[in-house]
């Protein structure tokens, strides 16, 4: 290969251009504090497009050097001192298709984004007006995806202004409905952190799979996000003993709700955890676990809202019967670039409003002017029309 963007197509850029994918373990990466990393050139996204005509030793040398000058700076949210009033969230994109809800989301000023999963299609493309395209599923063209939707001009502009966490579904993790199984997940798991910049001393980049969590703001009003991994330990609910979380990311999860000094719990899942009475994935696929995550909601006695994707269709279920001295609300907003516009119906026994199937985003408002978080969930269309709402925590 003659330069680094031929390099950058082949192979995971973040651990090969530091020299080690080879010589260090995951469990081996220095655990550095995060820190803003928007003028820095070790974002490690941003390595699919600099230095395109520098050769590899010369690239890789460079690159290294600032590393260790730096301290491995990386991007993150800037602040997370700071309160979150305005979080937007949503799931399903497509690189190749039209993005119109860029400039709807960027008029709301989201304090945070919240990537809920297929937020690249690696294993479709078609153009609009064209047809599916033939290709193999492969580093390279994961790697491709990525890229190109991490340098739309809109996500772009996006991007620059808004802080950014993000989980993944299985379109993203690398072919549909797959699970622990899938062969390309270690790969696909480090381009998913890098295309959400997470910084190299994250703990996500110690361990495996995509899962993690983040406090924003001061005691009081902090909340903690927690974004969960619906697809690396996954065993297919036919499995003799079926799960989705897998044992470490269910000790973690349960570590961390227990040891959480948040007052609002936003818990993020690529699928449905509420709705049950659908054919696609979902929770309640894995009943045991299902019923295990709301008893561990219980028991931390932290106000949760349940935000997930996957389904292009937009709707919130809620809970009222769930132990809890609130309604436990599950938004769904799935099609950020296409959507479900023939959803013939289903039934949904904890449904709130209508179903929407147009393209559209969640938008969640949270008020900590009362002695708990009141949270308003909002539905939104491109035309910033709200589809459905639903207010929670009110007292």
């Amino acid at each position: 290969m003659s330069d680094l963007s031929e390099f950058l197509t082949g192979r995971m850029p973040l651990l090969l251009l530091l020299g080690l994918a080879t010589s260090v373990p995951r469990q081996g990466l220095p655990a550095i504090q995060p820190v803003n990393f928007r003028t820095s050139l070790l974002a490690p996204a941003r390595w699919l497009t600099i230095f395109p005509t520098m050769p590899i030793r010369h690239a890789t040398s460079l690159l290294l050097c600032l590393a260790l000058a730096s301290n491995l700076l990386a991007k993150f949210p800037d602040d997370f001192s700071q309160p979150l009033e305005v979080v937007a969230f949503g799931s399903c994109s497509r690189d190749e298709l039209p993005q119109p809800l860029w400039p709807v989301i960027t008029s709301h000023s989201p304090d945070l984004w919240i990537w809920a999963g297929d937020n690249i299609y690696a294993d479709w493309y078609a153009p609009p007006g064209g047809e599916r395209k033939k290709y193999t599923i492969n580093r390279a063209w994961v790697t491709k995806r990525y890229a190109a939707q991490f340098n739309r001009p809109d996500y772009a502009a996006f991007r620059e202004r808004f802080a950014i966490l993000g989980t993944w579904d299985d379109h993203d993790f690398g072919r549909n409905n797959a699970g622990a199984d899938y062969e390309l997940k270690e790969v696909t798991r480090d381009l998913a952190l890098s295309f959400l910049e997470v910084p190299i001393g994250d703990p996500r980049w110690t361990r495996e799979g995509l899962y993690g969590a983040y406090d924003f703001g001061p005691e009081g009003q902090r909340t903690k996000v927690i974004l969960l991994d619906n697809r690396y330990f996954a065993t297919g609910e036919k499995a003799d003993e079926p799960s989705l979380l897998g044992e470490a990311q269910r000790d973690w999860l349960a570590a961390t709700l227990s040891a959480s000094t948040a007052d609002l719990h936003l818990i993020v899942s690529g699928i449905q955890i509420l709705s049950a009475e659908h054919r696609w994935e979902k929770w309640a696929d894995y009943p045991e676990e299902q019923s295990w995550l709301l008893e561990q909601i219980a028991k931390s006695s932290i106000m949760t809202v349940l935000l997930s994707g996957d389904r292009h269709i937009h709707e919130i279920s809620v809970l009222e019967d769930s132990g809890l001295d609130y309604p436990l609300a599950d938004i769904t907003s799935s099609g950020l670039t296409h959507a479900w516009d023939s959803f013939p119906g289903e039934p949904n026994r904890l449904r709130k409003g209508e179903v929407f199937t147009g393209l559209g985003f969640g938008l969640l408002r949270i008020d900590w002017s009362g002695e708990r978080p009141a949270v308003t969930l909002e539905i939104r269309d491109e035309a910033n029309q709200i589809q459905n709402q639903l207010a929670v925590g009110l007292d």
